[in-house]
């Protein structure tokens, strides 16, 4: 058994044999193809079934009154949602629209008033407003009251989540290129380039899609900081991969960043109306966090929440800190 020992160890993983492959021009190009098609089916699958054919799951909602003397409203209501409302109790209209304001709860059913008027705020959620809407059909006694409606340019409520996207498909293209370009950088000028293209490109994008095509009443400075924050993410993730996996990097940065960062980032359709795994991850990602910082800003300017910009922060800083650890080891290890 000893003498079998050496053999053991010596003989090569199949991973170490496939990277040790010289792979041929036609080999090379197949496979790149492959992967490229494996990619392209995975952004459909998850889209698809993020975003195709989105259907409620849970929806947060206040309530006013007593839901037992009004049984015939309620039940109306739970209806148009296939029985997915959460119902919390409030003993006022106005601090119920408060845990509005608060995105606490999507709406507010009031069953005081002489006619019962359902409080909806499609800036939260447009996609959730246009489901809880339907209940001017199914019961036209029900009053509807959007408490925020979106900016006039932007009715669907997706220029956020394009802000979102363009900041990130910049941030990891430009590094991407950078790399194929002008890859001997060393790592302070990588850091000084991943710092200044977040700073650089998200005022650029901010000032387009504000002040110069006015689409949205977006607060320079906030939204400044906000995407910063996501460039800043992406590039570092992007150049981190660079280091870990060399030039198969596009694979983890496609895969995290843009097949489920962006199917699960509440921009297109918000978190109560996705599948539950997308749902629960969508706020602790750069892009969910990025989505929902971007609304508050927009929309709830007085009730911006510590929690989307703690994520976004937290990623954004972890991740340049892994960035610059990796390449430093890098050149240590290849000085040596």
């Amino acid at each position: 058994m000893s003498g079998d020992a050496p053999a053991r160890v010596s003989r090569p993983s199949r991973f170490v044999a496939l990277r040790e492959h010289r792979w041929s021009t036609i080999e090379r190009i197949a496979l790149i193809a492959v992967m490229a098609i494996v990619m392209g089916a995975l952004f459909v699958t998850t889209y698809s079934l993020a975003l195709g054919d989105p259907v409620p799951h849970r929806i947060d909602a206040a309530v006013i009154g007593n839901p037992a003397m009004h049984a015939r409203t309620v039940g109306a209501v739970e209806g148009v949602t296939d029985d997915n409302l959460v119902f919390r109790r409030y003993a006022s209209v106005s601090s119920a629209l408060h845990a509005i304001d608060l995105q606490h709860v999507y709406a507010a059913l009031d069953l005081t008033s002489a006619r019962p008027a359902l409080y909806v705020a499609s800036a939260a959620g447009a996609s959730v407003a246009r489901v809880l809407e339907q209940i001017s059909a199914v019961d036209p006694q029900v009053r509807v009251v959007d408490t925020h409606p979106l900016e006039k340019h932007d009715p669907s409520g997706v220029d956020i989540f394009y802000l979102m996207l363009v900041a990130t498909v910049v941030g990891f293209i430009a590094v991407f290129q950078v790399l194929a370009n002008a890859g001997s950088l060393s790592p302070r000028g990588w850091v000084a380039f991943v710092v200044a293209l977040a700073l650089g490109g998200s005022l650029v994008f901010t000032l387009v899609d504000g002040p110069l095509l006015g689409r949205l009443a977006l607060p320079v400075a906030e939204t400044w900081g906000i995407l910063a924050l996501q460039l800043l993410a992406v590039a570092s993730f992007a150049r981190l991969m660079t280091v870990l996996v060399g030039r198969w990097a596009i694979l983890p940065t496609w895969l995290f960043f843009v097949v489920l960062g962006n199917s699960a980032s509440g921009g297109a359709v918000a978190p109560p109306l996705l599948p539950r795994p997308f749902a629960i991850v969508s706020q602790w990602l750069p892009s969910g966090a990025t989505v929902t910082a971007l609304r508050n800003a927009v929309y709830f300017h007085a009730y911006q929440q510590a929690h989307p910009l703690a994520v976004l922060a937290a990623w954004a800083v972890v991740l340049l800190a892994a960035m610059i650890t990796a390449m430093q080891r890098r050149e240590r290890k290849v000085a040596s």
